[in-house]
């Protein structure tokens, strides 16, 4: 189950020390003098940005975080009044609203609620800095008017803010009296009875279930943060037991789950001493991510496929993984267990899109046939001095299925979906995925320049793994003429009438693509006779032509259009050329479609190189698709191609 998985991950990196306390981060820090006078609000904060600039060079906009500070624990709040011990925001340390939304009286009963728990604190250890804290709280007026005056401008609603006395180093809730104080009040003895339970989780007596603690920075969520486990209708309760005693979690248990399921979803995640750990999230959507961990598997591995499913660069993949990137079978064997979760953030709270429990091993081999089945050949160049990926990203394939600058419109339970069949082969991916692609490939045909090149690319890599793992197609990476698919078929016709008519008419406002490509792709029947009797005047025309090049190319355009509409029983001498052509075609036929006239399109555009490499592994071919042919004079005239 994912809440064991999530407790063994907070075990293994130790994420919890003292359970009383955790991390998080303090922006600010309010320096008194001995007697509770106030000296200044300090910044206690970090740049992400700092040093960091621009493709241009120029420096990057800071960008301020607080520093990572071991805190009381805070239990979760709603929209009600809770005050944190000694570490909270403005409104209850200082009684300020920075953006003055909140009610005055609203302000007021939060800050002293706040001086409340510091007054306690100071009577019962008698601590002089939790005291001078107390003194310096119970000396605001209510206009709050010394605070005012050297309140920080970027003070933010929800800043952590903690307090320093004197010259004391630590922060007043660091304090060894104040630290005991804490946790005897965690400790205190309740009166829950007897364990009436037994935790799910650790397996350990419970006597009163508790909350699982707010899970914050899930995407989507409210800022307060989201529940992963909650019983807030009658709707979900069971047998006569009441909110969580449908599922008891004791409560240790529930901060493991807590503060794990918090450190996966933290961009800048760190273990309970404050040393840095391992980003473990991908990004899918603006309320959706991917959190994958392994408690007792290799970092490196686990560094793997965040790199292999995100990296845009050849350079950024180690020499171990690239056979992975490029559908190899990994040589590592790891055993250990490995869990992904897809987690999209609502109003109320999270939800689990999809969860996948397996070895590391396995999902990296589930990796390497992800990537083999996104293989395709590639029609947008790489950027001069790099080398071609051998697979396209997670992200970019996720773009492409929406207009440009509306990526955000994919829905997450598609780009769900598409995760976990990257992750595990024995999952289909949606055929869904298909349709969209399908759509935006015809809304962007016959747009020109290397955008356009690079997101067709994507489309095509991801319309063959659908076709793969939906119907079990087998698919090529580069063009076979021999498929045997009448969309296939019909999509390299369409791109040799696409190349005859450039050699032809060279400068043309719309071509056949941009007019007849979505009725082509669907409709076939009602579109090729009409194509076909263009084809004749556009080859007459490009007889006319003064290079040499255009000549030769534009014949073998009219051979391969011979070639192709032969299987559809078309007699070339004929007007109108009627034939055998389906009057539409199914989905998948559809995606055919496409990969036939994006194969084919590189394959018209290949240098020498790559043709002798193309023609030793198509041997079989039919002759129209040869460019060494048997005709003396034609392989002369050819020659120049």
């Amino acid at each position: 189950m994912i809440l064991q998985a999530l407790h063994r991950l907070a075990e293994a990196e130790a994420l919890i020390g003292d359970p009383d306390f955790e991390r998080k981060p303090v922006s600010w820090v309010v320096e008194l003098t001995e007697h509770g006078e106030l000296i200044q609000i300090a910044p206690h904060r970090i740049n992400l940005n700092e040093n960091q600039t621009d493709k241009k060079g120029k420096p990057l906009k800071p960008k301020w975080v607080g520093k990572s500070e071991e805190i009381p624990l805070q239990p979760g709040r709603t929209s009600g009044d809770l005050a944190f011990a000694f570490v909270d925001k403005a409104e209850y340390a200082l009684g300020v609203d920075p953006v003055g939304q909140r009610p005055a009286s609203k302000v007021a009963t939060r800050a002293g609620l706040f001086a409340k728990i510091i007054t306690e604190c100071a009577e019962a250890t008698d601590d002089p800095a939790a005291r001078a804290v107390a003194d310096f709280l119970r000396g605001l007026p209510p206009t709050r008017t010394p605070l005012l005056e050297k309140l920080p401008e970027d003070l933010a609603p929800n800043d952590q803010i903690a307090f320093r006395v004197g010259e004391d180093t630590k922060l007043v809730h660091q304090r060894p009296a104040v630290r005991r104080w804490w946790k005897e009040q965690r400790h205190a003895p309740s009166a829950d009875g007897e364990a009436r339970f037994r935790c799910l989780v650790s397996g350990e007596p419970v006597a009163a279930p508790g909350l699982v603690p707010l899970i914050k920075p899930v995407p989507g969520g409210t800022p307060s943060g989201v529940a992963l486990v909650s019983f807030n209708t009658g709707a979900f309760e069971s047998y006569g037991l009441s909110s969580n005693e449908n599922a008891p979690i004791s409560r240790d248990a529930a901060q493991r789950i807590s503060v794990a399921f918090n450190r996966l979803l933290s961009n800048r995640p760190v273990n309970a001493d404050g040393a840095p750990l391992p980003v473990r999230r991908m990004t899918l959507s603006s309320d959706t991510v991917v959190l994958y961990w392994s408690p007792d598997g290799d970092p490196d591995a686990l560094d793997a496929f965040f790199v292999l499913l995100e990296a845009e660069s050849a350079d950024a993949v180690s020499d171990v993984y690239r056979a992975v990137w490029k559908g190899r079978a990994p040589t590592i064997a790891d055993s250990s267990r490995f869990y992904a979760a897809i987690v999209t953030g609502t109003q109320g709270r999270a939800i689990i899109r999809g969860y996948l429990e397996t070895t590391v091993g396995d999902a990296l081999r589930g990796l390497a046939r992800h990537f083999e089945d996104l293989q395709v050949v590639r029609n947008a160049s790489p950027a001069k001095g790099e080398e071609q990926t051998p697979a396209i990203p997670l992200r970019p394939l996720l773009d492409t299925l929406a207009a440009p600058g509306r990526e955000a419109s994919v829905p997450a339970s598609l780009a769900s979906d598409i995760v976990r069949a990257a992750l595990d082969p024995g999952i289909a991916y949606p055929l869904s995925a298909l349709q969209r692609a399908l759509l935006r490939e015809r809304a962007e045909a016959g747009q020109t320049g290397w955008i356009a090149a690079a997101r067709r690319d994507a489309r095509a890599s991801l319309i063959k793994a659908v076709l793969i793992r939906q119907y079990n197609t087998q698919m090529e990476i580069a063009m076979n003429p021999n498929t045997a698919s009448d969309g296939y078929q019909l999509g390299m016709l369409t791109a040799v009438l696409e190349r005859l008519q450039a050699i032809a008419q060279n400068d043309v406002n719309a071509t056949v693509v941009d007019r007849f490509f979505a009725s082509a792709s669907a409709t076939p029947a009602a579109v090729f006779p009409r194509l076909l009797k263009l084809a004749r005047h556009h080859a007459r025309k490009a007889e006319g032509s003064e290079k040499r090049f255009e000549q030769a190319m534009a014949r073998r355009c009219d051979r391969l259009i011979d070639a192709i509409s032969s299987r559809f029983n078309v007699d070339p001498k004929r007007y109108p050329q009627l034939g055998a052509f389906p009057p539409h075609l199914s989905l998948p036929e559809q995606g055919m479609f496409v990969l036939g006239y994006h194969q084919m399109r590189h394959w018209l555009w290949m240098n020498e190189t790559e043709r002798i490499e193309w023609e030793r592994e198509h041997a079989d071919a039919p002759q129209a698709f040869l460019w060494k042919t048997r005709n003396p004079a034609e392989a002369t005239a050819d020659a120049a191609v």
